[in-house]
């Protein structure tokens, strides 16, 4: 079994920053892909960004150029950096692993980001 725990989110305001974080623990393996989504209120959860074992990345058109995802395998730990906040960045973010080779998507229990003044 596989356990995401996210931390990091709170309220800020526009052109602020945040740093999410995720710790997996459990059978991750060793080839999977991390990554975070967000929902907002009334809204379809979206892919915000992900990142591969191999380190390549992918992001949303609309967090391109303010967030950054990385990764520390030592710690099986995903980072958000997130600049520039916009309102429409507030959202609940949760962080996704999913392993490839069992086609199995595993989800942690969301931390609320809100982007106001």
């Amino acid at each position: 079994q596989v356990q995401l725990v996210e931390s990091g989110g709170g309220l800020v305001q526009p052109g602020g920053s945040l740093r999410l974080s995720c710790a997996a623990s459990g059978r991750t393996l060793s080839i999977n892909v991390m990554g975070w989504y967000r929902q907002a209120p009334e809204k379809e959860r979206e892919l915000v960004a992900l990142i591969t074992t191999s380190g390549s990345t992918n992001y949303a058109d609309s967090v391109k150029g303010r967030f950054t995802i990385s990764e520390d395998n030592a710690k099986n730990t995903v980072y958000l950096e997130m600049n520039s906040l916009k309102p429409d960045d507030t959202a609940v973010y949760y962080c996704n692993l999913y392993i490839p080779t069992i086609a199995t998507h595993y989800w942690g229990r969301g931390t609320q980001v809100t982007v106001s003044s």
